[in-house]
This record gives C-alpha cells, sequence and structure tokens, in this order.
C-alpha cells in the first residue's frame, strides 16, 4: 500500500469513527472542535505507528457499555470535562432515570434510594470539585460497614497532576486519588478507547457486585468525543453579559461585589478591563460553587455601612440553598442578591436547572420564605434598570432575580489576576474605603 493510500485509508477510518452522532453532517470540519482536528492530523501523520495514535472514547459507545453492565440509572452534577457523556444521557435516556441533582452529596443520596428500591447500582458523575460534598454520605451511607451501596462514580479530573488548569482545580487534582484512598474507594482511570473502557466497566461491576460500595473511574481531559445537543430555546432578552454590564455600571463605586463561580465572574473582570477600571471592588468567587452568597453574608456582617451585591447564578443558589435561610434569619440590611437565571449549567455544557421551569420553581418566593425581605423579577432592561434602583433602596436582605438567555461568548477570556491578588487588592479595598 503506498503511503498516500494509507493515510486516505486512515483517514476514511477516522472519519467514520469521529461522525456516528446523530448531529453529524460527514464533515469533521463541522463534527470536531478545533482541538480533535488537531489530534486527527497528528494521527494521520503518526501513520502505522499505533503508539502515537491517540483515541477518543464515544459518548454512545460509553453509555451502551454502561447499560451492558446493568447501570441504567444516571444522576448526578454537570462537569466540563463530562459534559460530552451527560449530553448523550441527557437526549437518549428517559427523564425519570437521569436526574440533575442540586450537588453532589445529592446524587450520593439519590443513587442510595434507588438501590433500596431496585438492588441495582446507579452512575453517579460529577467533577473532583465537587468529591467535598459526597464525604459524608459515602462514608456515613454508602460505605461497607453501614449500608453497603454499590455506585459507580464517574469523576472529571480537573487539575490532574502535570497538565495546566486553573488555580483552584490544581490542589484537587492532586489529592484527587489520596481523597479516594482515603475514603476506601478503589478507582482507575477511564481509557480513551472503548475496548478498555468496556475492561474497566467490567472491572467495577465485578467489584461492585463483590463487595456491595462504590467505586470510581477518574475521566482524563479529552477522553471522549465531542457530542452536541439542541440547547433550549429561551424567549427572555437579556444575555447575561449584557444583564451583568447593567447591573455593575449601575453600582456606586463604595459598593462591594462578590461574583459566583464559572461565566459571570470571567464577563464581570473582562468588563472591567474593558471599562480600564480596576478589578479590588469585587471578589471573584472562581471556586466553591454555591458559596457566594454566605461570603456575601460573611462581608455584609461586618461592614453594615457598605452595600453588598451577591451577583449569584441559579445552578449555584440551588447547589447549597441552605444558605438562603441562613442570610434571611440573619437579616443583614446591606446584603443585595441578584441571580442571573438562565436555567442552565452554562459553564459545563447547558445542562438544565430546576429553575428552567418558571412555572413551578420561583427563587425570589424561596428567598422571601427564608426570611429575605422581598424579591423581584426581571425580564427586560427597563425591568432590569429599575430593579437595581429598588435593590440599592430596600432594606436587605433582598433579591432581584434576572431571567436570562443561556449561552456565552466563545473568546471569554479568564481573569489574569491570580486568586491572591484579587484577596489582597479587595481586602485593601474593604479597609481603605471604609466608611464606618
Amino acid at each position: 500500500m503506498t503511503p498516500a493510500l494509507l493515510r486516505r485509508t486512515l483517514l476514511g477510518c477516522l472519519q467514520t469513527r469521529f461522525s456516528h452522532h446523530p448531529f453529524s453532517t460527514g464533515n469533521p470540519a463541522d463534527i470536531q472542535d478545533v482541538q480533535v482536528q488537531e489530534q486527527i492530523k497528528q494521527n494521520l501523520e503518526a501513520c502505522h505507528m499505533t503508539e502515537l495514535v491517540r483515541d477518543f472514547l464515544h459518548p454512545g459507545d460509553f453509555y451502551r457499555a454502561v447499560r451492558n453492565i446493568g447501570i441504567s440509572f444516571f444522576c448526578g452534577v454537570p462537569d466540563s470535562l463530562l459534559k460530552d457523556f451527560c449530553a448523550y444521557v441527557a437526549y437518549n435516556e428517559k427523564e425519570s432515570h437521569h436526574i440533575i441533582t442540586a450537588n453532589e452529596g445529592n446524587a450520593i443520596g439519590l443513587a442510595a434510594g434507588y438501590h433500596l428500591a431496585t438492588g441495582n447500582a446507579s452512575l453517579v458523575y460529577l467533577q473532583n470539585s465537587g468529591l467535598g460534598n459526597t464525604v459524608n454520605p459515602l462514608v456515613s451511607l454508602a460505605a461497607p460497614e453501614v449500608y453497603s451501596v454499590p455506585m459507580l462514580l464517574l469523576i472529571g479530573w480537573r487539575g490532574e497532576p502535570g497538565k495546566r488548569d486553573e488555580p483552584q482545580h490544581m490542589l484537587q487534582g492532586q489529592i484527587t486519588s489520596q481523597l479516594l484512598d482515603t475514603l476506601h474507594i478503589p478507582f482507575s482511570p477511564l481509557p480513551d478507547y472503548i475496548e478498555g473502557a468496556k475492561n474497566a466497566l467490567n472491572t467495577a461491576k465485578q467489584y461492585m457486585e463483590n463487595h456491595s460500595s462504590p467505586y470510581a473511574l477518574l475521566v482524563k481531559r479529552q477522553t471522549f468525543l465531542p457530542y452536541k445537543r439542541p440547547r433550549p430555546t429561551s424567549e427572555y432578552p437579556l444575555s447575561r453579559e449584557v444583564a451583568l454590564k447593567m447591573v455593575v455600571d449601575s453600582l456606586h463605586d463604595s459598593d462591594v461585589v462578590v461574583s459566583t463561580t464559572g461565566m459571570l465572574s470571567r464577563e464581570l473582570f473582562e468588563h472591567r478591563v474593558a471599562r480600564e477600571q480596576g478589578h479590588e471592588r469585587d471578589f471573584l468567587t472562581v471556586g466553591s460553587m454555591g458559596h457566594a452568597s454566605t461570603i456575601a453574608l460573611g462581608i455584609a456582617l461586618k461592614k453594615p455601612k457598605r452595600q453588598v451585591f451577591c451577583l449569584d447564578g441559579d445552578a449555584s443558589v440551588i447547589m447549597h440553598m441552605g444558605a438562603l435561610s441562613i442570610i434571611g434569619q440573619m437579616r443583614p440590611r446591606n446584603l443585595k442578591h441578584i441571580v442571573f437565571n438562565n436555567g442552565a449549567h452554562d459553564s459545563v455544557g447547558g445542562q438544565q436547572t430546576a429553575a428552567f421551569n418558571s412555572c413551578t420553581f420561583r427563587i425570589t418566593g424561596i428567598a422571601v420564605n427564608s426570611g429575605y425581605t422581598q424579591g423581584k423579577v426581571a425580564e427586560t432592561a427597563n425591568d432590569l434598570m429599575s430593579g437595581v434602583q429598588w435593590l440599592q433602596e430596600t432594606i436587605g436582605p433582598a433579591m432581584l432575580e434576572i431571567k436570562v438567555r443561556p449561552g456565552s461568548r466563545k473568546d471569554l477570556g479568564r481573569p489574569t489576576r491570580s486568586p491572591i491578588q484579587n484577596k489582597v487588592d479587595f481586602m485593601n479595598f474593604l479597609t481603605v474605603n471604609a466608611y464606618e
């Protein structure tokens, strides 16, 4: 076989492998992310030197392999490394057999309840940063010494040693395997080719059957082939970024801002850069999803003469909703809670949150019933501007919920200042600009 014919044959195999999901056009340029395209090019250059050729695991193949070991119930919190698999499950599994939970601990409890009712194991997916939320139910509920509940943990390995990542993931990535060892949960990396993945699943199945306890698979970056599912449409006119800019530009220079994990903090950072402003007024909660509001509470209680604005997201609020009750009972008059509700886990694939169904789920109603003084909802630019003015004049804790479209700019950057730099500047702002 000539080199040219070999290259054409290999290209055909790669195109076939990477184009068999339902939204494929057959054109690799249309169905692959840039990184996958680059890898295809490298694979072609490697030709017959198979040790230099890497694989990508198709989400559908892995899903079917999971079903083949007897698992048919899926739950968890979406993760960027698992988004393609989660998207496939969401599009192909019955709604009653796939549940996106409020936090990772909830998913462990849900899997335990499913096992009690059926005798079967579930697949629980999460990012390794969410392992902390699982520790209590894993140790005091699922462990063999307690109720001995089998479940397969599929864990996105952010901050994997030897790989570059954001600051909030580096320590977590280093201790992930140690934490699983401490929890007495055996684990293995998930291979990026289907034969290896099937072997790993069979190992997990045997362990769960023999020990009736959890087993974990660690998913490295770019394990799964991209899988795109249609995002739900939204009738709301504002994007989160536009709404965020309107809010921030309406605040006073002495106002304090605490922004939540994910795209919102990145958009806030870039807006300050575009306006040639400093970043000292903003505390960017780059990790610790769900805790922005309690960080804001701690600041508000000790800086009672400053207005403290918590810029939050619906998924973040839902993850640790108990915080609303604490805020409501402490009643800080200067805490103003703004929730940008797009009904989605926007930074990890756009999977829906409970807040997507605005007919049955009302964040402001929950806040008021938890002790907030008032709550309002904004859907248009005029609603937003009047809402921010109302919030500034209202005794807190009060909440403004802004309904926005899901999605963000493709070229959205990341903060260029380190978390420690952010902390020092922010604490200096609170001290130097003190009015009490």
